[in-house]
């Protein structure tokens, strides 16, 4: 039998492919506890499980269906997906969503359009690869889902995920503002989140009003494991401390609920075999939280949003499953009692299996709830809903 040819030769391949499945190891661990020791400035005691809360009679609503409709495209833009709205001054609105050829595509863009008048006017670019990597100082691979959030001075503060090297799971979340009411944004920072390299954390649910001024952001971390976070902000729009949303590993896009200044929800999407929308509760103010039981809906691993409404009640608008249809086919509002027990109220869009239906948002603006999400991965949909309160749910 001949020797082997080399014999001594290293196997530099299988060494680096060694290394690398170390460090992404490490990477994983590191990172799952990036959240727990980036309390900025508070340090919360740990949790309490607190009891379920009594069920109450809140009063009730009734909902109508005012119009619908698809907000304006840019031309030659196949796939729109992932929308966000804030309100402007005297009852106006922007909403924000990226499109572009397709999901991470090259040619993805972030785009505004402003509701003013009763309809929606053309809309505009606010951000590429190009201007954020230009800002930023390095290349940016892709980019997506848009939040926006406008603070008491009048200011829209504008969250973009954007990654550089990899994935989503490699992605950064980029802070844009701007002074006049959208027409212009300029990046402010990337935000501090994570001890290793400052990737793998994203947005897609709204922000939220707090207390004195405050208020929060909801994010989540992916690498392997995935879990929510809150990153509150002072009344200037600087971050000012960081949360986890309980202990959960299959749980991501958190929508947040602050019933007082102390009483927070959150329910998140579920990426577990579970497939029922997760659940969350702080006593004080989001500084820590406690995980409940999943709710009795169902969730296959969809985005859902959630919203107050003025008198009490809770909506919540969540992709349905119905036998022999599809996880995004079907696009359901359902309102609360307690928080936790779910009625349903209006189903906003139905499709055939396959059809896509997704990334809600929620904004009541008056007796008015106004609703954007994905329509068919193809445009943007607007609906108006009538309040007409009063009575028991």
């Amino acid at each position: 039998m001949s020797p082997s040819p080399h014999p001594h030769h290293t196997n530099h391949g299988a060494i680096r492919r060694s290394r690398l499945l170390a460090f992404a190891c490490v990477a994983i661990v590191l990172a799952a506890l990036g959240a727990e020791i980036m309390r900025w400035s508070r340090d919360a005691s740990p949790a309490k499980s607190p009891a379920l809360l009594e069920l109450i009679q809140l009063p009730g609503v009734k909902l109508t269906e005012r119009s619908s409709s698809l907000i304006p495209m840019p031309p030659n833009v196949p796939s729109a997906h992932a929308s966000a709205m804030a309100p402007l001054s005297d009852g106006r609105m922007i909403a924000f969503w990226w499109a572009g050829s397709r999901e991470s595509g090259p040619d993805v863009k972030v785009y505004a359009s402003r509701w003013a008048e009763g309809k929606w006017g053309q809309p505009w670019e606010v951000a590429s690869r190009d201007s954020l990597g230009s800002a930023l100082g390095f290349g940016v691979r892709r980019i997506g889902n848009p939040v926006a959030w406008t603070a008491a001075d009048g200011k829209i503060n504008l969250f973009v995920v954007a990654t550089g090297l990899g994935g989503w799971a490699a992605a950064r979340v980029v802070q844009l503002v701007s002074s006049d009411s959208g027409d212009s944004f300029t990046v402010k920072r990337l935000l501090p989140m994570s001890p290793l390299f400052n990737t793998s954390v994203l947005v897609r649910t709204a922000p939220v009003r707090l207390a004195n001024g405050a208020w929060g952001l909801p994010l989540y971390f992916e690498l392997g494991i995935k879990y929510p976070m809150m990153l509150a902000f002072d009344a200037h729009g600087d971050p000012n401390w960081l949360s986890r949303i309980g202990t959960r590993m299959t749980a991501l896009q958190p929508t947040i609920v602050p019933v007082s200044d102390s009483e927070v929800h959150a329910w998140m999407r579920d990426s577990s075999d579970e497939q029922r929308v997760q659940y969350a509760l702080s006593r004080d103010g989001g500084v820590s939280w406690a995980d409940m039981p999943s709710l009795d809906l169902p969730n296959h691993s969809t985005s859902l949003s959630a919203l107050r409404l003025s008198n009490g009640s809770i909506v919540v608008l969540h992709n349905h499953v119905l036998p022999g249809g599809s996880a995004r086919n079907m696009l359901r509002l359902s309102i609360a009692k307690d928080a936790r027990t779910w009625t349903q109220a209006i189903d906003v869009a139905h499709g055939k299996a396959g059809e896509e239906f997704s990334y809600p948002d929620l904004r009541q603006i008056g007796n008015q709830l106004h609703i954007t999400y994905t329509s068919r991965r193809e445009a943007i949909a607007h609906h108006i809903i009538d309040l007409e309160f009063g009575g028991i749910l």
